[in-house]
């Protein structure tokens, strides 16, 4: 895309319109139902390795490496197949939070909406698109292993007077930040493990506006998404 916005909404994906949390826990009950809690904490020490070493949660990865840790048991293997399969199959859709896609239908009256994640090139775009999300944008998707870091390329291509980003971790929001400044209002979501963290909220600053959950963003005014030029005041909702 190469014509300019005045407005973008980028939207993160994790606990930001989608319940990761309950994923995860849903995952961990099945992997210890399969496998024993001993297995399952392998798997989850494999995938926190596996993190720490790319820099963005592999779902999959760890469970290809789980796999060939795993003693070499005729049942299992069967097991982890049946396990892959509930994380490409999971019902995404079903842990949307609520008003996630009313959110998403009323920034886009107010400007052009784009999901910017952090993820794999496999199991990410998976989660987007069976959720719904990526039909609610309209395929447009952005998955990086460091989205803070890639703002050069997501203004290439999706140029903006000014950018909203919606996120639930103040690490992501205050680095981005310190690249855009006025050009960016941050909007800090507190959904999810991370946002109720006092170690992984402290040593950052506010966000622009803080909200409880991605459905009060259905009543803040037009103008305070706009930042301090005040695009917003001229910034109308297309009914």
């Amino acid at each position: 895309m190469n014509t300019d916005s005045q407005i973008v909404f980028l939207l993160d994906v994790d606990n930001t319109l989608l319940d990761n949390d309950q994923i995860v826990i849903d995952l961990r009950w099945h992997l210890e139902h399969a496998f024993g809690r001993a297995c399952a904490d392998d798997y989850w020490h494999i995938f926190e390795d596996l993190r720490a070493e790319l820099g963005y949660a592999d779902y999959l990865g760890a469970l290809q490496r789980f796999r060939v840790r795993a003693p070499a048991d005729p049942v299992h293997d069967p097991q982890l197949l049946q396990m892959s399969m509930f994380l490409i199959d999971y019902p995404f859709a079903q842990r949307l939070y609520p008003e996630a896609l009313r959110v998403i239908a009323r920034l886009d009256r107010l400007g052009l909406t784009v999901i910017l994640s952090d993820g794999d090139v496999v199991f990410q775009p998976r989660k987007v698109q069976r959720s719904g999300l990526w039909r609610a944008v309209e395929g447009r998707v952005l998955i990086y292993i460091h989205k803070e870091l890639n703002l050069a390329a997501v203004r290439q291509r999706y140029p903006a007077r000014h950018y909203v980003m919606v996120d639930d971790k103040l690490r992501i929001l205050a680095a981005m930040k310190e690249v855009l400044g006025d050009m960016l209002t941050t909007v800090f979501v507190r959904q999810g493990h991370y946002a109720m963290d006092l170690h992984s909220i402290t040593p950052y600053p506010a966000a622009d506006i803080t909200l409880e959950r991605i459905g009060d963003l259905l009543d803040v005014e037009p103008f305070m998404l706009a930042g301090p030029n005040r695009t917003g005041d001229k910034l109308k909702e297309k009914s």
